[in-house]
């Protein structure tokens, strides 16, 4: 048996017409001579569509030395499959596998069917930022830039807690706008926040306490670790923090900048109580702060892990921030948990690109981060005051909350009216939630009919409409019935 892999840019050493040839895996085999062999092995990789119509093959040459075989003998085998119809060949532009409707094989290779999806006209799933605000030319400015700094060394084998460059701008950033305290030696750089959450709760045993309404694949996450989930009541104050001795967990999930989905923070008087929970139990407290830099009418409220720098695990990204296509987080970790958490990454392959760290790190220290932030509030809290003035004069019936900070609102609606809406909002062109999608299943609260509404998405274009559709949608008032 004759395997070998034919490649294009070995061939153009040997022959010019090898020029824009492709990689080519053929095993020889079976019976019949080395010409029935190689035909075989081009009809079954043409038959079974891996070559598709229109691939140059290599010349005779390239692939009679690759497979150790006479060059006449490939020159006969493609002739003759040429006379069969399975290649056509020109003089001056080589040889290519010929045109066809669809693969000959039409067994389990063939490919499925695929069912065209109606895609919405609106995204108000509150998921991600404007993707049409990224600032592109910043980006690359901090790109060429870092780029033209970068050591050698960047481009070995790295640290698995992420480039320095980018763990020293985030101690300083998290500091001033954040209020975390911490080292760049505490700083593990992650491919995302549910890559941050996933390596922490692989640590972890037994039961993590989350808030009732919270994010699905947060619960996912721990489940999938083995760990149990076990709810927390929410409300105006953010998660009750009194009933976590009951739960016995080892561990607590927030979100305490703003509830996600209910939007308030977590008041000061249960952060204080969180952590002396954590201190008194040796429990840890895991901190989401998925957009804790969009603030509109309240005070800048800081971080949980400033209180208490070796109990809390903060866990941030730029996926609000900048674009969740990134994938960039960051874990700051207690000095005790960061040899753990860097055995359960691994020393290769799970990592960000150095690229993007290093990008993201000179974003930072020159300004630009926080320049993007400034102006993506603006345009978030435009759109907030939007939202709220036109279910004002639409639908004033409807309450609006969780609006203070962050990408989301809440819409109350009247009990029973949810599924009703949310049934109108896909007629409309909606993609949207309601309250009962984040409802954690073992949560004895109860039910809170409401819409969750992303007003971050939309491209600037778009929101007015989207707001139209969202008004077309709602229930009646009590007026209307």
């Amino acid at each position: 048996m004759n395997n070998s892999w034919v490649n294009s840019s070995q061939a153009s050493t040997t022959d010019t017409t090898a020029e824009g040839g492709a990689d080519l895996h053929l095993v020889l085999r079976g019976p019949g001579g080395v010409r029935a062999q190689l035909m075989r092995a081009l009809r079954d990789a043409i038959g079974s569509g891996r070559l598709a119509p229109g691939t140059r093959l290599p010349p005779y040459r390239t692939l009679a030395t690759d497979l150790g075989i006479a060059r006449n003998t490939v020159g006969d085998a493609y002739a003759e499959l040429v006379e069969e119809g399975w290649l056509t060949a020109r003089q001056g532009s080589g040889t290519h596998v010929a045109p066809r409707a669809e693969p000959l094989g039409t067994g389990p290779l063939r490919a499925p069917v695929r069912t065209t999806l109606r895609r919405p006209a609106y995204d108000l799933m509150p998921s991600s930022p404007d993707a049409s605000a990224f600032p592109r030319t910043a980006w690359m400015t901090s790109a060429r830039r870092a780029m033209a700094a970068a050591p050698h060394d960047a481009f070995g084998v790295g640290d698995p807690r992420g480039r320095l460059e980018l763990r020293q701008a985030l101690t300083e950033y998290l500091a001033r706008a954040r209020g975390v305290r911490t080292a760049p030696e505490r700083i593990v750089i992650c491919a995302g926040f549910a890559h941050g959450l996933r390596l922490l709760c692989s640590l972890l045993r037994g039961t993590i306490a989350v808030e009732a309404y919270g994010l699905g694949f947060h619960r996912d996450v721990a489940t999938e670790t083995g760990l149990r989930t076990l709810p927390l009541t929410v409300d105006g104050q953010g998660a009750r923090i009194e009933e976590l001795p009951a739960t016995r967990a080892g561990a607590v999930l927030l979100t305490p900048a703003h509830q996600f989905p209910t939007g308030g923070p977590l008041h000061h008087e249960r952060r204080a109580a969180v952590v002396n929970w954590a201190r008194s139990t040796g429990g840890l407290v895991v901190e989401d702060d998925y957009d804790g830099e969009f603030r509109y009418d309240r005070e800048p409220v800081g971080a949980v892990q400033g209180l208490d720098p070796e109990r809390v695990v903060y866990l941030g990204s730029v996926s609000k921030s900048l674009s969740p296509a990134m994938r960039l987080g960051w874990m700051v970790l207690p000095g005790w948990l960061v040899d753990d958490v860097i055995a359960a990454k691994g020393t290769r392959e799970m990592w960000s690109g150095v690229v993007e760290q290093l990008t993201l790190a000179d974003f930072i220290a020159c300004g630009s981060y926080d320049r993007q932030l400034r102006r993506m509030r603006r345009i978030y809290r435009r759109r907030r005051d939007q939202l709220a003035a036109t279910l004002a004069q639409r639908a004033p019936h409807v309450r609006v909350s969780g609006v203070a900070a962050g990408l989301h609102a809440v819409l109350e609606l009247p009990p029973g009216t949810e599924q009703a809406a949310l049934r109108a909002a896909r007629r409309q062109g909606l993609a949207l939630e309601g309250l009962a999608a984040y409802r954690h299943p073992d949560s004895t609260m109860a039910d809170h009919d409401g819409l969750v509404i992303g007003f971050g998405t939309p491209p600037e274009h778009a929101f007015a409409n989207a707001l139209e559709a969202l008004c077309l949608a709602l229930p009646d008032g009590p007026a209307d019935r």
